[in-house]
């Protein structure tokens, strides 16, 4: 019999914006949050908790550092993705007003995008930890003058005042994040499924070129490819992709058969519907 914990598990302190991410996607379930990546795998895979939220890319800085590393070696496999809009409040303890504020703590990616607003107000930026780890901090200080950058959820598990709220330079500033679980599901869940892998191409001339050219041919999009290094050698290198369609789908179907010609290996980490603020922020693309 599979038992199961109903727990979600995260990297960082709770009120972090991956704890934001599984209250979005599976607000049924306990957040249980982990010091490291490597930890919210591990949590997973020794049944400690039944998925993994790991953020992976963020529209305005890129990719995760290392997550894509992880991912193929997790043994997990992709069952979702989740998108969240980064909104920034400016927290403090309770009582506080705006004018008293003097320095605002967080992580220095979180500064960098409320530089306007901080500015404006005369607020020195100071480098935190992170960001719920800095709102856990002022907390705890009780220092009026020292404020947090950091999501709303956090204001409400550390009992901080929001003196002001989406505060951040760019409104569409997003991160996407991944669910991942211990069993695939490869089941049609929707309308617009997403599958990824990992491959390396065979040592041949122009074999990216080639295996690229089956999704063209077949009319397949690919989202996103990603090459980083293997072991930390130059020759080994690991191709990461998004493809959107289902494997069943007969285009995707043959696009992958032809990649397979070209491939020392073809590992699939996950089938699964594409989140609604993709196709949302497609169509704004398409309308600018």
């Amino acid at each position: 019999m599979t038992t199961t914990t109903n727990r979600i598990a995260f990297q960082g302190e709770p009120g972090a914006y991956s704890h934001e991410a599984c209250r979005k996607a599976r607000p049924g379930m306990e957040a249980l949050p982990c010091r490291t990546f490597e930890d919210v795998i591990e949590a997973v895979r020794s049944h400690q908790a039944d998925l993994a939220m790991l953020p992976v890319e963020n529209s305005t800085y890129g990719r995760v550092a290392d997550i894509h590393h992880l991912l193929p070696e997790s043994g997990l496999h992709i069952i979702d993705e989740a998108f969240v809009r980064v909104h920034i409040s400016l927290l403090a303890v309770p009582g506080t007003s705006l004018t008293q504020v003097r320095e605002a703590m967080s992580h220095t990616v979180l500064l960098g995008q409320c530089r306007s607003f901080l500015r404006r107000h005369n607020i020195r930026a100071v480098t935190g930890a992170d960001t719920a780890g800095s709102a856990k901090e002022v907390a705890s200080r009780g220092d009026p003058s020292v404020a947090a950058l950091a999501a709303p959820l956090a204001a409400e598990i550390y009992g901080l005042d929001r003196l002001a709220d989406q505060i951040e330079d760019r409104q569409n500033n997003t991160t996407r994040f991944l669910i991942m679980s211990r069993q695939p599901d490869y089941s049609r869940r929707s309308d617009r499924m997403l599958t990824s892998f990992v491959f390396r191409v065979r040592n041949i001339p122009a074999a990216l070129y080639k295996a690229m050219g089956g999704f063209a041919t077949n009319g397949v999009n690919m989202t996103k490819l990603e090459s980083y290094m293997v072991d930390g050698v130059f020759t080994a290198t690991q191709f990461y992709a998004d493809v959107e369609g289902h494997p069943e789908d007969p285009a995707l179907q043959m696009a992958l058969e032809e990649l397979g010609y070209f491939t020392s290996s073809l590992d699939m980490l996950g089938v699964y519907p594409a989140d609604p603020l993709r196709e949302a922020q497609r169509q704004g693309d398409r309308g600018a």
